[in-house]
């Protein structure tokens, strides 16, 4: 168990997880002097040479979880969930969009309805700008047109209002990019900078933390030069004498007082150890993604709250899980690609509206893939494939990323199976890669040191989902793949599957969202509109749970964004 500072008698808030959510919500109330307490159930994260290994990363699944899920058949599930302090910041493409505004309010899919927000994407837009701000956000609004609020864009006509420009220049395109984005602006396509999380001076290259290289989306950064919530926010904080980390320590549940009305302690299990411990605070805030912070709340129940905390109004945690209609596709033609980093533009032309009138419903979002290499063709390459042809297709190939919004379904959910009210709470020990210091090992070697992990037993945690809005995402590959033909850019196309498992199956749980989403009626939410639960005074939850619709684009953002609104808040009414 690592703790960085002498635990505390009496802290003002817990916070379990220390994902996006987490690791920004510990940082601004760490930063205003309260006593908090984070935990964590992974370890640090090794800085190691097989961070940037595509065969370790993607075929042997090193930085994942060794945890296995059932689906809705029973089947095993293998989720590609990272267990680490920053969670799945450690190994996202970094790309930080904002949501539309149009996100936030009521709209109607072919699929059906994507419900509105109980905040306006006004009332957000200050976080989103302190977020880009704390995450070191390239992007560019070219001309930034005055709209009100702020400034536009003169490259994407769906970028809603920004009260201040981007922070940071956004990254330039390497020549195959810049060629089809000329191309495909020539068709009247518009599109824009990607606004991206890393932290690269090309001004100044040799001072810069990113190097641009081939091996960022799905990849831990070995020079951490991605803006992730470790290295941005918790060891940013970690040292302070007013703030508790504790690593390998797996919360089990969150017990209430007699009357069942507020969380008066956390139990954990403190993996190194096989110990369980108790904590206790005014506040507890559970960060521990959409998830496992609905695991935590159904793992919670108790006489009070029979169907789990937080349940008990709206029966709705673990309800409505989201993670996108999304696919990879790799764009193949007679042009060489020898770009590194390809992530450097997209479009959002069909985002709102596909461009037949007669099919007047949003697509969404495409974009590029960061990196790709051969490795990830295996899972569909022929048996005894030699490596050289995949190399060959490589560098004929553009990745390209496409989203289209998954919508709310109640019976997309999260449950636990063989549970009982008031049980102990089972959990294995598992070992993943990993170190207890503050920093990551410099082993350059294909062994580094190991930490435990407390991870549920096998089939203990279900995910259940049938994909729907699947005509329009079928629409946008079918539109994309159009684009790219005329614009000269792709002979012909295929799934990416191997990179993300056979189109991004329920394993791969990436943009998940949903599951306690906030509201303004306790009958069909599970928290208000500052995240807190609707039958618990002092529960709040600040992860992608919260989300009422997924939108279309990455996630992170919004989280962020999220998370400082909620920090604002307790420290203006809870925390004074």
């Amino acid at each position: 168990m690592r703790i960085t500072h002498p635990m505390s008698t009496t802290y003002d808030a817990i916070i379990i997880g220390t994902g996006a959510g987490g690791g920004t919500l510990a940082r601004h109330l760490a930063l205003a002097g309260k006593q908090i307490l984070i935990l964590e159930r992974g370890s640090f994260l090794p800085q190691e040479k097989l961070n940037w290994s595509t065969s370790a990363v993607f075929l042997d699944n090193r930085y994942h979880t060794k945890e296995t899920w059932q689906d809705k058949d029973g089947k095993p599930l293998h989720p590609q969930q990272a267990y680490y302090v920053g969670g799945q910041t450690k190994v996202y493409g970094a790309a930080m969009f904002r949501m539309r505004a149009e996100d936030f309010g009521v709209i109607q899919h072919k699929g059906g309805i994507s419900p509105a927000w109980p905040i306006s994407y006004a009332d957000l837009e200050p976080y989103y700008t302190q977020a880009e701000e704390l995450f070191h956000v390239h992007g560019d609004l070219g001309t930034a047109p005055s709209v009100p609020g702020g400034h536009g864009s003169s490259f994407d006509p769906t970028e809603p209002f920004h009260s201040k420009p981007y922070p940071f220049a956004a990254f330039e395109n390497e020549p195959r990019m810049q060629s089809i984005e000329d191309a495909v602006r020539k068709l009247g396509v518009n599109t824009f900078p990607i606004p991206l999380g890393l932290k690269r001076d090309a001004a100044n290259p040799v001072a810069s933390k990113c190097a641009r290289c081939d091996t960022c989306d799905g990849y831990p950064c070995l020079l951490h030069a991605k803006s992730d919530s470790d290295i941005n926010c918790i060891r940013e904080i970690m040292s302070l004498p007013n703030v508790t980390l504790m690593t390998s320590t797996r919360v089990l549940r969150l017990l209430t007082n007699a009357t069942g009305t507020a969380v008066t302690e956390v139990e954990v299990l403190h993996a190194d150890s096989n110990a369980t411990a108790r904590y206790s605070a005014g506040i507890f805030a559970l960060c521990a993604g959409a998830v496992n912070s609905a695991v935590v709340l159904l793992q919670s129940a108790n006489d009070k709250h029979p169907r789990g905390l937080a349940n008990n109004s709206s029966d709705q945690v673990g309800r409505n899980f989201m993670y996108h209609q999304a696919d990879a596709l790799l764009a193949i033609s007679t042009n060489t690609n020898t770009d590194s980093y390809t992530k450097t533009w997209g479009t959002n032309d069909f985002y709102l509206k596909d461009t037949d009138p007669a099919y007047p419903f949003p697509l969404g979002q495409v974009q590029p893939v960061g990196s790709f290499h051969h490795e990830m063709m295996k899972g569909d390459a022929p048996p005894l494939t030699p490596g050289f042809v995949l190399d060959a297709m490589k560098h004929r190939a553009v990745p390209w990323w496409l989203t289209t919004e998954d919508l709310p379904d109640p019976e997309n959910r999260v449950t636990l199976t063989n549970a009982t009210p008031g049980e102990a709470i089972p959990s294995d020990i598992s070992q993943q890669p990993g170190v207890s210091g503050a920093h990551g090992a410099s082993d350059t070697g294909i062994f580094n040191s190991s930490t435990a992990v407390a991870i549920a037993p096998p089939a203990r945690i279900k995910l259940s989902y049938t994909p729907n809005n699947v005509e329009s995402f079928l629409r946008l590959k079918d539109r994309w793949v159009s684009v790219l033909k005329e614009a000269g850019h792709a002979d012909m196309h295929m799934p990416m599957t191997a990179y993300f498992k056979k189109r991004i199956p329920l394993e791969g749980v990436g943009h998940q969202n949903g599951t306690c989403r906030m509201g303004h009626d306790p009958a069909t939410s599970v928290l208000d509109a500052h995240c807190k639960a609707h039958d618990l005074d002092n529960l709040y939850v600040v992860d992608a749970s919260i989300f009422p619709s997924a939108s279309a684009v990455n996630p992170s953002l919004t989280i962020i964004a999220n998370a400082i609104r909620v920090g604002d808040h307790l420290l203006a009414e809870r925390l004074k």
